[in-house]
């Protein structure tokens, strides 16, 4: 069995992190196992930044944004070259397997340090896209969503009172996963993601005809990676006649404390990954589906297309 376990966070951010983190120390604990931090995701490795830890290290963060281990993003771990080298130095270390709490970057660099090196790794769902393959959602995204629609709730506040045009850019650079539920739960009229081409034509001419209905204001959800909300915006003014504002949220929606979805699933998939670690089980990514833990192989989980966009896109504007 595994002596000494690492922990990283990778890539971006997200609320519950740190609640996974407290999950993988005090479980590796209780099974007789040393913890140690990586700080700094994969370039923590080449800078053999590793912090001891033990329950006191993780007291009191269960409800805290962000990750104390803090997170980046690593050039040199994309290399075969920087792979063996990081390899080396956590064997050097006597890491004997590392938990990776991270998106589909990081599940990929993963999974290369398994394939080629046998490196023993587990992947734990850490992105606020919810766009992994292997579970039903990702540490952070619960937040993520409820951040963003309380920013619009306010939003449309004010576009009612103004009779205004609002663009609010919501996270999401290959997934839509945040803009269709936000436009869902917020009650927006329109919602422009990466994975469907958007009618901006008839769009304007919807927003023109609900004018002449008496329509005062109106909600477009957009993510980043579909159109940027300022030139959304300006085309809309330009082809409507019609005042349009904008909004980035921007990375508010990657702060804040964990809602207690994500303290719970974070928690959750920290303990499963111990327990595989216990039965030397390793390439694997834990998740949840239908409630239950769900373990499938890192090479197998990365990302994945949100199953209901198109009900949830129809839904959007069946309901304006």
């Amino acid at each position: 069995m595994a002596k000494k376990v690492g922990i990283l966070c990778s890539g971006g951010d997200g609320p519950g992190m740190n609640a996974a983190i407290r999950s993988v120390v005090r479980c590796s604990l209780a099974a007789g196992m040393e913890a140690v931090g990586i700080m700094r995701g994969y370039q923590g490795i080449f800078d053999e930044d590793f912090i001891s830890m033990n329950h006191r290290s993780v007291s009191g963060i269960i409800d805290r944004g962000g990750t104390i281990l803090k997170t980046a993003r690593c050039k040199e771990f994309t290399t075969d070259e920087g792979q063996k080298k990081a390899v080396e130095i956590l064997r050097k270390h006597g890491i004997d397997v590392v938990v990776v709490i991270g998106g589909d970057g990081s599940y990929r660099g993963a999974n290369a340090i398994w394939q080629k090196f046998q490196y023993p790794v587990i992947g734990l769902p850490g992105t606020i896209d919810n766009d992994l393959n292997g579970t039903d959602q990702t540490i952070g995204c619960y937040t993520a969503v409820h951040t963003a629609l309380e920013a619009i709730d306010k939003i449309r506040d004010t576009a009612h009172s103004m009779e205004r045009i609002f663009i609010v850019e919501v996270m999401g650079n290959k997934s839509g996963y945040i803009a269709v539920e936000v436009a869902l739960g917020a009650g927006a009229e329109e919602v422009i993601v990466p994975e469907r081409k958007f009618d901006y034509e008839r769009m304007n001419q919807e927003i023109r005809e609900g004018r002449q209905k008496g329509k005062v204001s109106w909600i477009v959800v957009v993510a980043e990676g579909a159109g940027k909300a300022a030139d959304i915006a300006t085309a809309i003014t330009t082809m409507t006649g019609f005042e349009t504002r904008y909004v980035v949220l921007g990375h508010v929606q990657r702060g804040g404390c964990p809602l207690g979805q994500d303290r719970i699933l974070a928690t959750r998939v920290g303990a499963a990954a111990v327990d595989l670690i216990a039965q030397g089980i390793y390439g694997k990514a834990v998740g949840v589906l239908q409630n239950k833990i769900n373990v499938v192989d890192l090479k197998d989980a990365t990302q994945k297309e949100f199953d209901h966009i198109d009900e949830y896109m129809s839904l959007v504007r069946r309901l304006t």
